[in-house]
């Protein structure tokens, strides 16, 4: 309530024997927070008058004299005399009130609702007074979700358009707008804009706002101050630093990027001080020491790699200059030196001269990252390369570790020459493991002028042509920014034409004529003459898409077009051996190569169905190319040719003989259509993120798409999340699912360990994937949008894996633990529990000991009952509880599980609909019925299927 303020002597009211009980009424809340008034018929013994009481089942005791003013009668009118003085001024709002909150209880009565809310209005002397009377009257609306108070907000919002004349201007407005201020600190984010707009908030004194403001984040409610200002406009004259903090202390990190989000200026400042706190040396706990108190503070999310993929964001969601935040970005190219050392080191899978481009390319001028860059060198390999490299960028010798320099003065021709015959080595071994094209070096055409693409596309655009089409690009490693196509490669049955996209989309614009390009390109896609082979032709559409904005449209107007994705999904579905004129080929034995790559990674994507076909899968090692350096290298110019030249080959193999790879004999047919596009795809996947045969990225429409796995239910999947993913680990452990979580300090590669232990399905996202995906069977592993929230992340898993969600399977396992095991505990003996864990010497509150009379499962090392496992919402039965009158304050379980009864809230079980508690076997959680339940089936109700039975509804201790 606000403070009161007393009125002046000469507003004093008239004498209460003089003046008409409507009047005084009137005139007695006239002012600021004065006390409501008496009802009419207080005089009256048998009519007591009205008190302030909660929205909710209330009864009308008696009716104002005057109670006929709510059949329409606007408020103040004027007798024939023009004198308002002997005629009632508006009813008591209070009393409307009473009668609205009857037709709220009655669900069936809301038109009778909204009818006699627009009466009342009409009938108040004041409306935007008398909706202020009823907010502080009541608290109803102070909770989330529509409530009384928000459904006359909302009226009186729209009423106010049809009846302007109500509104109110001058001091009588500055009024309410201070009272309405007091109320706009408690309510919820959906009251705030029709308050605003009802009071006219956005005309009042904006010093007045920003102190109202500056006095909530002072009584640290951040998160109020923050709603606030936002809905106010208030950002240009705060502090961004100061405002925002707390917020990401508490891992508000959504209303931290609404508050900065329609003003650059703030944006910049924002990721400006974030990477200051991610400055190599910063202390972090600098920032936090100084809200040390701070309600809800989750400081293991407030950390130098959430703040990192922060800042990444933000740049990405508001198109900011990278350069803008130094630290992230050295950071972001450390991790990618880190992955480059790795692949070429410890999995061995990129050649030298790639691995080198990289790496030039990740460092460039950076003095930082060049000095990183030899620490690894010295690693990874031994000083002679670290000198080699220290040589390369002329690295003063003060920056150089104990040893570099002196090796740097030994470096000798001879090694140099030894490295030479050692490729050649590495070459010949090339063409005996790997596919090799069977066309002449002379028949591959790189082409940078439009005289050679002319001839191109007179070749190509042939009627009955079949032409094998892939792209190249730069990989991001996670960089801000969409991949843009730097090479398109169009093969045919004796030649293979690879077009230089930057040199001839430049040309181009310097002629006036940069829609020549895509024209072709889409003249290629649209004619169903030609019949156009790909390999995850979703992700090489969607990159040209980002390309050329002419393009857009591309994989709507595709026809002719063949995606082998589909048909190596159908291969790996067959239930039959592969066969290779005869014998069988056995694609996961590790087979040795040179002495450089020691043992050859298991294949896939395009690799593997080339083996699976052709009999010899396809190197890969120049995948991660920088596909934008020019001139391209002799290896990345085979690599190209044969990535688009392998798809002929597939394709006539396959056509001659389906049957004999487990396929239908009308193939062609089947094949040759549109493409097998995303309907929506968020994010661009890098070249190396093509997806192996599991498919999961790469995943065509209904119409395209693979017959969709059988339904599960969530008892009968479990996963193992990646540590970046806890947030989708939680939301699927909420719908049932098993889950198990890496922690932070984790490193990726435990997740496959769990997998292959527990039989478990990875989830992870990024760069991690192209690891993991090979170190378990196919399909295990799965790939999520890390762009997305956790909740559409939970959605894609739910619906890539057919997992069937009912009702039971809500809250089935405990959000702490995992458990799938309950006990229920009557509310009375909930209540001894909690008394006696006050009483128990050495236990302070915090619990107290249960036992359960079964033995425990192996799923949980608390006791479970010979009958079903209880979930919530189904009892469990044969089981006992032991409370203090057995075994003084507390008792004895099997694992010495501690019920958490110290942790249920003062006033729960006070509460009468509250009968039963659940509590964890496991960790000892006690949760109860309450709103959680129906928010998680509104946010996952597309995957909910019914199943007839019952649930209740749980909070967490």
């Amino acid at each position: 309530m606000p403070a009161k303020i007393s009125r002046a002597a000469s507003q004093s009211p008239p004498s209460a024997a003089s003046t008409p009980w409507c009047q005084r009424f009137t005139s007695s809340r006239s002012v600021v927070g004065a006390e409501f008034p008496r009802h009419p018929s207080a005089d009256k013994p048998s009519c007591p008058p009205p008190k302030k009481q909660e929205l909710g089942l209330t009864t009308l005791s008696c009716r104002p004299p005057s109670s006929a003013s709510r059949s329409g009668a606007a408020f103040g009118r004027m007798n024939q005399d023009g004198d308002s003085s002997d005629q009632p001024t508006g009813q008591d709002p209070l009393l409307l009130l009473k009668t609205l909150q009857l037709l709220w209880t009655k669900k069936e009565m809301k038109k009778q609702l909204k009818e006699e809310i627009r009466r009342g209005f009409a009938g108040l002397e004041d409306p935007l007074a008398g909706l202020l009377d009823m907010l502080e009257s009541s608290s109803d609306w102070k909770g989330k979700g529509h409530s009384l108070g928000y459904y006359i907000s909302t009226e009186l919002q729209l009423w106010i358009k049809e009846h302007p004349a109500v509104q109110q201007s001058g001091i009588k407005l500055k009024k309410l707008q201070a009272r309405v201020l007091q109320i706009l600190a408690q309510c919820p984010a959906n009251l705030l804009d029709p308050l605003i707009s009802i009071y006219q908030l956005h005309t009042a004194d904006r010093n007045y706002l920003l102190e109202h403001v500056s006095h909530l984040y002072h009584e640290g409610r951040y998160k109020e101050a923050a709603m606030l200002s936002i809905k106010l406009k208030l950002q240009p004259d705060q502090d961004v630093e100061k405002m925002c903090t707390p917020l990401l202390l508490q891992d508000k990190t959504n209303l931290v990027e609404d508050y900065v989000g329609e003003y650059p200026e703030l944006q910049s400042k924002l990721l400006q001080i974030l990477d200051t706190w991610c400055e190599p040396g910063f202390n972090i706990s600098n920032i936090t020491r100084q809200y040390q108190g701070l309600s809800r503070y989750k400081p293991d999310k407030f950390n130098r790699k959430m703040l990192n993929k922060l800042v990444f964001r933000l740049l990405d969601r508001f198109n900011v200059d990278p350069a803008l935040c130094p630290n992230v970005v050295n950071q972001r190219h450390l991790r990618t030196l880190n992955y480059l050392f790795y692949k070429r080191f410890v999995e061995k899978t990129m050649t030298q001269e790639n691995w080198t481009d990289h790496v030039q390319s990740t460092v460039g001028e950076n003095r930082w990252l060049q000095g990183h860059l030899i620490q690894l060198i010295i690693s990874y390999c031994d000083l002679n390369a670290a000198a080699r490299w220290a040589q390369r960028y002329n690295l003063p010798k003060e920056m150089l570790p104990y040893g570099v320099a002196e090796e740097l003065q030994k470096l000798q021709i001879q090694e140099r020459v030894e490295e030479a015959a050692k490729a050649d080595n590495y070459e010949e071994s090339k063409k005996k493991d790997y596919y090799q094209l069977p066309i002449p070096r002379a028949n591959i055409h790189f082409l940078q002028t439009w005289e050679e693409t002319l001839r191109c596309w007179e070749k190509v655009l042939q009627p009955g042509q079949v032409v094998g089409i892939d792209m190249e690009w730069k990989p991001s490693f996670g960089m801000v920014g969409k991949p843009r196509v730097s090479l398109l490669q169009i093969a045919l049955k004796d030649e293979v034409f690879l077009l230089d996209l930057p040199r001839l989309l430049e040309q181009a614009e310097a002629e006036g004529e940069k829609e020549k390009l895509p024209c072709f390109i889409q003249m290629l896609y649209s004619d169903a003459a030609i019949t156009k082979l790909g390999y995850g032709m979703s992700g090489d559409l969607n990159t040209l898409a980002a390309t050329w904005s002419a393009l857009k449209d591309a994989d709507k107007q595709a026809r002719g077009v063949v995606d082998l994705l589909k048909v190596d999904k159908q291969l790996q579905k067959s239930s039959i051996d592969w066969k290779r004129g005869g014998w069988k080929v056995n694609v996961l034995s590790p087979e040795q190569s040179s002495e450089d790559r020691g043992f050859r990674q298991p294949e896939k994507g395009l690799s593997l169905l080339v083996q699976h076909v052709l009999g010899k899968p396809l190197d890969k090692t120049e995948q991660l190319s920088n596909w934008e350096k020019r001139p391209l290298r002799e290896e990345q110019i085979l690599y190209a040719a044969s990535d688009a030249y392998c798809l002929l080959e597939i394709y006539e193999k396959l056509c001659k003989d389906p049957a004999s790879f487990g396929l239908s004999s009308d193939l062609t047919e089947s094949l040759v259509g549109k493409p097998s596009i995303k309907p929506r795809a968020k994010k661009q996947l890098n070249k190396q993120e093509v997806p192996s045969p599991s498919g999961q990225q790469c995943q065509g429409s209904d119409k395209e798409s693979p017959r969709p796995p059988a339904p599960i239910s969530p008892k009968e999947f479990s996963v193992v999340c990646d540590n970046m993913l806890q947030g989708l680990g939680r939301y699927l452990r909420c719908l049932g699912v098993d889950v198990r979580m890496l922690e932070n300090e984790d490193d990726h590669r435990k997740a496959a360990e769990i997998a292959r232990q527990e039989g478990r399905v990875i989830l992870t996202s990024g760069l991690p994937y192209q690891t993991l995906q090979s170190q378990v069977a196919e399909g295990r592993c799965f790939s999520v949008n890390c762009s997305e929230k956790a909740r559409e992340q939970a959605l894609q898993v739910l619906k890539h894996f057919n997992v069937q969600v009912s009702l039971a399977d809500i809250f089935s396992r405990c959000q702490v633990c995992n458990c799938d095991k309950y006990l229920k505990v009557t509310r009375e003996r909930m209540r001894q529990l909690v008394e006696g864990s006050r009483q128990a010497p050495g236990h302070g509150g915090a619990g107290c000991l249960a036992r359960s009379e079964e033995k425990p499962s192996p799923g949980c090392d608390a006791a479970v009952p010979a009958c079903d496992a209880a979930q919530p919402g189904s009892p469990r039965h044969g089981e006992r509880l032991e409370g203090p009158e057995q075994h003084g304050a507390s008792a004895a379980l099997v694992g010495d599980t501690v019920l958490q009864v110290g942790a249920i809230p003062p006033g729960v079980l006070d509460k009468a609909e509250l009968t039963d508690f659940y509590c964890c076997t496991r960790c000892g959680k006690v949760f109860w019925e309450g709103s959680h339940f129906g928010r998680v089936i509104s946010q996952f109700q597309d995957v909910l299927v019914t199943a007839g039975d019952e649930q209740s509804i749980y909070e967490l201790s």
